[in-house]
């Protein structure tokens, strides 16, 4: 028996998943071949014609017999996914297996650890589900910002506060296992299916509290509130023990997933020697649309279907040799105070599972390479900040003002979602690198082309968002260990290895082979 994925069913919206499964047992059948089982592997909406809404499919079926060359031309392609096995190595630990972070990446490497009998111990330095969704609100509602405990740190990462997108463009058989974990840990199942897969960030923390209670029960543990500030090895450079305020703790292997937000982590590898290449970053704002606006903009009559659900979009031009694109777009969401420094701004979008907010938004971004990314995005958010006028208000801007050269009117049919309530009306190009105004202005009215009223005079701009991805790569070898270090796997986006939950779940798991594959469980 084979499984093969049939693609590219395309059917009205209105129809039922059943006849994409029986149009592709229909395939197989043809080519000589009886399905045993099938399923909707994943659906993506065409909305290129707004009289004429299509969902279009891919069926996975397992199927016995056929005929091979039939089967090609019929466009089955051969599925072969298999969920992680790997096999214990010979190499004994000094200590148990330790993983910094629990993100993305840190907890599907922790969960593959401790699924294999290696009980690691994760040191979170942000606090536990709850108590991270305590202090965010805090700050939210008072303006008083935890450095530890923010939507930059704390367990789940920095995705838990922005959506919980899934979608990726790696194309690699873990993709599918990551999807099927987090839809056991409680994602919706839809996960499974959507072509834009996401679960939204209030189901997202019951997610994250399932997996560190499952870590726990197979022999590992969960430090939240435990900041790594340095590392001890010895004198071949492998990694024995971690510095914390609380004391030393001794492991046989460290996964670095730290994060992209991590700067003393990032600082403290610099100043250790540890192989750091500074890497190009994204930069922009967020802009906010009428959800109702954008979905009309995409769906005509259709908009308010509850079948196609909230309007998405991807936009990307190239203006004089510069691209400017949409991302983490926001279907009924709203824009996140994301700050994790004092005296700096930061922005990103959210959205709940229902994604029923009033307004849509998403980042608009230009990708930079400065020599130091760090200190640049810093000094950004410091801009920001001051354009506020402090207390982590966001500056804004309509976008007839922005494109217009003005500054000072006051929204209107689109009132700000910031979530830590206060706003300052202000010139978002003031505080834009220096020579990007002009590639951003015309991005906005290329934009405002392929989607009806994009570049609205009464949208709105906050600014800024500048924590789009790590600013450094830290190298790795073909054991997935950092040069000189041969216990250390750099893991996740924050050592540059990924971009996104998905991915970045996919290489937690891809350095926890690595490790399990060379040592013993200790």
């Amino acid at each position: 028996m084979k499984s093969y994925l049939i693609q590219g069913i395309s059917l009205p919206y209105t129809v039922g998943r059943d006849e994409a499964v029986a149009s592709a047992e229909k395939t197989l059948k043809r080519c000589g071949a009886r399905a045993v089982s099938s399923a909707v592997f994943r659906r993506s909406i065409d909305a290129r014609k707004k009289d004429d809404i299509r969902f279009v499919y891919s069926v996975l079926c397992a199927a016995e017999g056929g005929d091979a060359d039939k089967l090609k031309r019929a466009g089955a392609v051969e599925e072969k996914t298999a969920p992680p096995s790997p096999v214990a190595g010979n190499e004994p630990l000094a200590a148990r297996p330790l993983v910094c972070g629990f993100g993305p990446a840190g907890m599907f490497a922790s969960l593959t650890l401790a699924e294999n009998g290696y009980r690691p111990v994760v040191c979170e330095r942000g606090p536990s589900p709850g108590a991270r969704r305590i202090k965010i609100e805090r700050f939210f509602a008072t303006g008083e910002l935890d450095t530890e405990g923010n939507v930059q740190f704390g367990a789940g990462g920095a995705g838990m506060f922005s959506d919980g997108k899934l979608m990726t463009r790696i194309n690699d058989p873990y993709c599918r296992f990551v999807l099927e974990r987090l839809r056991d840990l409680g994602a919706p199942d839809d996960v499974l299916v959507n072509a834009r897969p996401h679960i939204g960030t209030d189901l997202l923390i019951g997610v994250v509290e399932r997996a560190a209670r499952r870590v726990t029960e197979l022999g590992g543990e969960v430090l939240f509130d435990t900041r790594i500030d340095g590392f001890k090895s010895d004198s071949s450079g492998r990694i024995n023990g971690v510095i914390t305020p609380g004391g030393e703790i001794p492991c046989g292997a460290l996964i670095l997933a730290h994060g992209h937000s991590a700067r003393d982590t990032y600082t403290a590898l610099r100043s250790g020697g540890y192989d750091l290449k500074a890497k190009p970053i994204s930069v922009g704002f967020r802009i906010e649309h009428l959800r109702e606006d954008i979905d009309k903009a995409m769906f005509g009559d259709h908009a308010g279907d509850p079948l196609l659900g909230a309007a998405e979009y991807n936009l990307s031009t190239r203006i004089g040799g510069t691209g400017v694109y949409t991302f983490c777009m926001c279907p009924g969401g709203e824009v996140v105070a994301a700050a994790s420094e004092e005296g700096g701004v930061v922005t990103n979008g959210a959205s709940r599972f229902a994604r029923d907010g009033r307004n849509s938004n998403a980042a608009v971004a230009l990708s930079l390479a400065p020599a130091d990314p760090m200190e640049f995005q810093r000094s950004l958010e410091r801009a920001a900040f001051k354009a506020g006028g402090g207390r982590y208000a966001a500056p804004i801007q309509t976008v007839g003002d922005f494109l217009s050269g003005k500054s000072g009117t006051a929204p209107s049919r689109v009132a700000p979602t910031y979530t830590r309530g206060e706003t300052a009306l202000s010139d978002i190009a003031s505080i834009l690198p220096r020579g990007t105004y002009p590639v951003f202005a015309d991005g906005l009215r290329s934009f405002g082309k392929k989607i009806s009223g994009f570049d609205s005079p009464d949208a709105l701009l906050t600014g800024l968002e500048t924590r789009t991805t790590a600013p450094f790569r830290m190298a790795r070898g073909e054991r997935m260990t950092a040069p000189g270090h041969d216990n250390l796997y750099p893991c996740g986006e924050g050592a540059g290895w990924a971009g996104g939950i998905t991915s970045a779940a996919v290489d937690g798991v891809r350095c926890a082979e690595a490790l399990i594959n060379r040592y013993k469980a200790y």
